[in-house]
């Protein structure tokens, strides 16, 4: 790998600096960026910068973004993109599809150290934080190499990882995703998803404005304990105080996911204590119906016991949607990823 930086990596102040370093005018970097998230994969593809300056540039710093090593087609019109590092590590991301546009659901991480019992990414350990370059450029490799690229709405940060444990990174990216130099996505159609650091969702509201979701699982400490080890650290009423205080603007709604996994989580009573739990949050809450994966513990509760869950939320005048599960057939399904070469 290149000593040299990538540039990539940079924000667009710290492109500002470098370029200001160089003797160059500050606007210099705005059309720097704006190439490099335009689809520029090489300086000399910058034709806005005098020859020299790009030449000079290159000498300087680097391109690099992840390669894509594989596209699988889920029989739902899911789609799994294995993507290479630069240092041979594998991660994926998963394109969802919906009615006029497709959702992009991005790693943060090389694997993740969180543990969750009922999730296959953790079961295959941690390796690494991904770097700015790394998570911003699953969006553009999407962009410019898949033809649902252009029609890509909206984006998850719930694929590999805890975007909260890699949290200078993420914010550095959500900078660049939601930049007019950078893919100029609106943070209305943003979301990052937490297993609930709770000190980290407070530091997320001070410090940018996205949708949060917090994956929750549970109705009570023990439970969740033995679910997600997070909760050993953070327990309920510490995670419920920080989502309190998280600032969502307009009629936005925190999000609340709920694997229900059969005899652990989801009969009458869970739903009924999830209902006092929540009182008071402006809040709605995504089921999920678990998804099975080879070696799982755990199983898909009965349709019985979803819909009944579900009507007790709906009867207390939640919202409470029970959200498809999209490319189970190619282990691209909420929980699923793994970022196995041999996938």
């Amino acid at each position: 790998m290149s000593e040299k930086t990538n540039i990539r990596d940079l924000s667009l102040e710290e492109i500002e600096n470098l370029i200001v370093g160089l003797g160059k005018e500050k606007y210099r970097a705005r059309q720097v960026m704006k190439s490099l998230y335009s689809g520029a994969a090489s300086f000399s593809e910058m034709t806005t910068l005098s020859r020299d300056f790009r030449s000079h540039l290159d000498g300087l710093s680097r391109i690099a973004e992840p390669s894509i090593e594989l596209v699988q087609a889920s029989g739902d019109g899911t789609k799994k993109i294995l993507f290479r590092l630069e240092d041979n590590l594998f991660i994926e991301s998963v394109l969802i599809p919906g009615r006029n546009h497709w959702t992009a659901c991005i790693s943060t991480q090389a694997g993740c150290a969180m543990g969750c019992r009922f999730c296959l990414t953790g079961s295959h350990g941690f390796n690494r934080d991904l770097l700015v370059s790394e998570i911003t450029g699953q969006m553009t490799m999407l962009r410019r190499n898949l033809p649902e690229g252009p029609h890509i709405k909206n984006i998850v940060l719930m694929g590999m990882g805890e975007p909260l444990a890699n949290y200078k990174n993420t914010i550095k990216s959500i900078k660049i995703l939601t930049s007019d130099y950078g893919l100029g996505f609106s943070s209305r159609k943003i979301t990052v998803s937490t297993c609930g650091i709770a000190p980290m969702i407070r530091q997320l509201g001070k410090d940018i404005c996205v949708n949060l979701a917090i994956s929750l699982n549970a109705t009570d400490d023990r439970t969740r304990d033995a679910l997600m080890p997070i909760n050993r650290k953070y327990p309920m009423q510490e995670l419920l105080a920080a989502c309190r205080e998280y600032p969502m603007p307009g009629r936005r709604m925190l999000t609340f996911e709920y694997i229900l996994l059969a005899g652990v989580n989801d009969s009458a009573g869970d739903a009924k204590r999830l209902v006092h739990l929540l009182r008071g949050l402006h809040c709605k809450l995504n089921l999920i119906a678990f998804n099975e994966f080879p070696g799982s513990a755990f199983h898909t509760p009965t349709r019985e016991a979803i819909s009944s869950f579900q009507q007790i939320l709906l009867d207390n005048h939640y919202t409470a949607i029970l959200r498809a599960s999209h490319g189970q057939d190619i282990l691209a399904a909420c929980g699923q990823l793994s970022g196995q070469a041999s996938a």
